[in-house]
């Protein structure tokens, strides 16, 4: 099968670069374990966190590795002992990939915290390839009406954005800023409208402030503007810690912000002051299999849709510049099944 491989971390250029940090390779279709299932990739998702994989941002397990986390197929292979999912059934794979289920974080529910967790694309070969093998029970049944596509953004972008909002102590009819306005803030502005809150954006890019309108926000406006006027939570996306006190500055006495990046720069020092009125500081690590079920059946019944750009899975590289560069209002997605 074909896959794009990082066979070593390298920077993505901006320009005056003539290949990226992945390489595409012919390798062999894997074969599902025990427990495991096989995808036949239909689409995957291009993250953030496959920037940072490629360019070494992250401790990297093991080398080579064929990223890819936000994953579309359909199911072609079944391990020993998979009763819960069949042939021919169109599913997602999404971050993690497992957890060992029996230490103190997964017996709290907290399985995003295992320390023995893995994850596609960084632990074990992900979804840039034309097949993928899983865990079953970490895979999460596609509707019927979400195209392959369409849903491919979900299941990283979306999933976790729906942790964010929710341990950014997010309440139906209230007030939550966004900072960043890429693949998972624009589905969080759709999650949070459909609960009637009022929303305000914080980007750079101008297409992304005219997006966020387009979209519902009541306000947009550049990192440092006075919106019009605190909000009672907030979730940062940009990976860049000089956004941490523009946030604590956004919201209200109480208020919560909540820490939405694998990786980011240092926050700056701060005055207490941004700090203190019992504002709360978070990070956000990771998501869990339920947050996976719950967020694509909310998906399905709010109608929230992903803003993508689809990408020629031979244009693997491009994708990740384009990403790096801000040059896309969405997500990008590779096409894997119709290249």
């Amino acid at each position: 099968m074909r896959a794009w491989l990082l066979e070593r971390p390298a920077e993505v250029a901006l320009s005056g670069q003539t290949r990226g940090p992945l390489v595409l390779r012919d390798v062999q279709t894997p074969q599902p374990g025990p427990g495991e299932v096989r995808l036949r990739v239909d689409a995957c998702g291009v993250c953030h966190t496959d920037l940072h994989t490629a360019e070494g941002d992250l401790d990297l397990p093991r080398l080579p590795i064929i990223p890819g986390h936000q994953v579309v197929g359909t199911v072609d292979a079944v391990g020993e002992g998979v009763t819960d999912v069949s042939a021919g059934m169109r599913v997602g794979a999404y971050w993690l990939r497992k957890a060992c289920g029996v230490c103190p974080a997964c017996l709290r529910g907290e399985e995003n915290l295992c320390e023995q967790a893995e994850f596609n694309g960084l632990h074990r070969h992900g979804g840039y390839a034309e097949w993928m093998t899983v865990p079953a029970a970490y895979t999460v049944p596609i509707p019927d009406r979400m195209e392959s596509h369409a849903a491919a953004p979900l299941l990283c972008a979306g999933v976790i954005g729906y942790r964010s909002l929710r341990l950014a102590d997010f309440q139906p009819g209230r007030r939550v800023a966004l900072f960043g306005f890429g693949a998972s803030a624009h589905l969080v502005l759709q999650l949070a409208l459909r609960q009637e809150a009022e929303v305000f954006v914080f980007t750079r890019g101008a297409s992304h402030r005219r997006l966020a309108l387009e979209l519902g926000a009541r306000w947009a406006g550049m990192p440092g503007d006075d919106a019009p006027s605190l909000a009672d939570s907030a979730v940062t996306f940009a990976p860049a810690g000089s956004v941490v006190p523009q946030a604590l500055r956004a919201v209200r006495p109480g208020g919560t912000v909540a820490i939405n990046a694998v990786h980011m720069t240092d926050i700056p020092a701060m005055p207490y002051t941004l700090l203190y009125g019992e504002r709360t500081l978070r990070s956000v690590a990771n998501l869990t299999a339920q947050d996976a079920r719950e967020f694509i059946a909310l998906a399905d019944r709010l109608d929230i849709r992903a803003e993508f750009t689809t990408y020629p899975f031979a244009t693997a590289n491009e994708a990740l510049r384009d990403m790096k560069a801000s040059q896309l209002d969405g997500a990008a997605v590779l096409d894997v099944r119709h290249d």
